[in-house]
């Protein structure tokens, strides 16, 4: 079994590892570290999604990092361009020569004596076990299941004659040209994949059980790319980035605020990009605008297929798969060659790795979350995860220049373990994620919990997050400091892992 000794260890190497990497050695340049990577390439989701048309649902200038601008045309860019964009500055930054590829994390075991994590890994095919040891370990991994995707049971799947395929494993040769596809699903990889797939295929329905949000704009931005011409690209992805970081919190707010005019707002332009008399119960949801994830269609692609009569839209339940479709449970059966399952994506909190805090297994779902990014009672372990109402990229880049601030902290007063603790009897237990969402509402049970009160709470807000994460006070009473050695408070009995 082999070993390696590093200050900082990162887990993943998409985008919040990348910035997390590009914020050590530029905020801490006496910290080493080194970033493991389950897959034999950097990128995260934009290495492992191939599907047809995959593309952002966030504009690039705020998915991309602050410190270094988009230069593209296109804000709303496909698969492709954004793992150049990440390939690109993980080379130029020279964070790519600190990435270990095909290390799968699969534990960490806290030492309060030496101030260190020992994690555990298994490398290559083989699975060669392989441990890191560190002062530090920030989880960049994601949220979800990279190796499988969501699935429901479908009675009768195996009767079916065509191909069914989910779009987390995209066959490379798949020949859908001029075949009929039904695409299960209405969220962001259904509305990305339709509009792609009509241009070939011989008919894309979208089967949805209810319908989503979906917001129309264009590819471009015309401001950001008119300022690019007269400023310096930084000063311009800059003034670019704050105007749509502010609209995005202007329009939650308003979503907030009057929830009932934003809703027929959104629904109005819709209408409009849809064929005259088209139902519009099938882009009308139960629920208010951002309550789930809104789904974006740049360039009225998918409204576009829908007019010319290369895609459609269908609601209802499903009663079972068919020889030759889907039959729903109102009798229409839909015909089709292939069957995408875009059912949505399976959560998984770190990985999946185990932890443990001087010999005791620690269950992180009954945490509670210090400012979203630690877990109370657990040292020197920080998480990156996006927000939920605007880019992944904007929390990742206020959390990694946090745990470089935190870092720097203990640098400066000696110490050698952070931890947070949960002290104020007034905090209130709330769920983390208050999305309505499927995917989020199978794994809540699996998730951690926020508090009622900072800096327990989860703002899912940039402003917010800056003045706590940026500005904020490191120590600031709930954040607790120590050096090695210092025995740590007794683990919560509710907190320690069912054996």
């Amino acid at each position: 079994m082999t070993s390696e000794s590093v200050d900082v260890l990162v887990v993943g190497a998409g985008i919040s590892g990348i910035d997390a990497g590009y914020h050590l050695q530029t905020y801490c340049p006496g910290k080493s570290y080194a970033i493991l990577e389950a897959r034999d390439d950097l990128g995260g989701t934009w290495d492992l999604f191939r599907y047809p048309g995959i593309r952002s649902d966030s504009d690039m200038h705020t998915l991309g990092f602050s410190f270094r601008p988009w230069k593209e045309a296109k804000a709303i860019a496909d698969g492709p361009s954004i793992k150049k964009y990440l390939r690109d500055t993980a080379r130029d930054y020279g964070i790519d020569k600190h990435i270990r590829y095909q290390h799968r994390v699969t534990g960490a075991a806290w030492d309060s004596e030496t101030a260190r994590w020992t994690i555990h890994a298994e490398r290559g095919p083989e699975r060669e076990p392989v441990t890191f040891s560190a002062n530090f370990l920030f989880m960049c991994s994601g949220y979800y299941r990279y190796d499988e995707g969501f699935t429901p049971q479908f009675e009768g799947r195996e009767s079916f004659e065509g191909q069914i395929i989910h779009p987390q494993h995209w066959p490379e040769d798949l020949a859908y040209k001029g075949k009929r596809v039904i695409v299960i699903g209405s969220g962001a990889t259904a509305v990305t994949l339709i509009p792609e797939m009509a241009k070939d295929a011989a008919h894309v329905t979208m089967l949805q059980r209810s319908p989503t949000y979906m917001v129309s704009r264009p590819a471009e931005d015309k401001v950001a790319n008119g300022l690019r011409k007269v400023l310096p690209s930084k000063l311009a992805y800059g003034l670019t980035r704050w105007k749509n970081v502010l609209w995005g919190m202007y329009f939650y707010n308003k979503t907030r605020t009057n929830p009932q005019g934003v809703n027929q707002w959104v629904l109005d332009r819709v209408k409009a990009l849809l064929p005259e008399g088209y139902d519009m119960a099938h882009f009308t949801p139960s629920y208010n605008v951002w309550d789930q994830r809104l789904c974006l269609v740049p360039d009225d692609d998918l409204f576009e297929a829908i007019r010319h009569g290369s895609a459609d839209v269908v609601t209802g339940q499903i009663e079972r798969f068919t020889e030759k479709g889907i039959l729903l449970k109102d009798g229409r059966e839909l015909a089709a060659d292939i069957i995408v399952t875009a059912t949505g994506l399976n959560v998984q909190l770190l990985s999946g790795a185990s932890f443990s805090v001087d010999g005791q297994p620690v269950d992180l779902a009954r945490t509670m979350t210090y400012k979203a990014m630690m877990f109370e009672g657990v040292p020197n372990l920080a998480t990156s995860f996006g927000y939920t109402n605007a880019s992944w990229t904007l929390k990742a880049d206020l959390t990694c220049m946090y745990v470089a601030r935190l870092l720097n902290h203990m640098e400066r007063t000696g110490t050698q373990i952070a931890t947070p603790v949960l002290d104020d009897p007034e905090v209130e237990e709330q769920p983390w994620l208050s999305f309505t969402s499927g995917y989020v509402q199978r794994a809540l049970e699996h998730l951690p919990k926020q508090g009622s009160k900072r800096p327990w709470r989860v703002h899912q807000n940039y402003a917010l997050d800056m003045l706590d994460l940026k500005f904020g006070k490191v120590d600031d009473g709930a954040m607790t400091f120590r050096k090695a050695g210092t025995p740590a408070r007794a683990a919560a009995p509710e907190l320690i892992a069912a054996e």
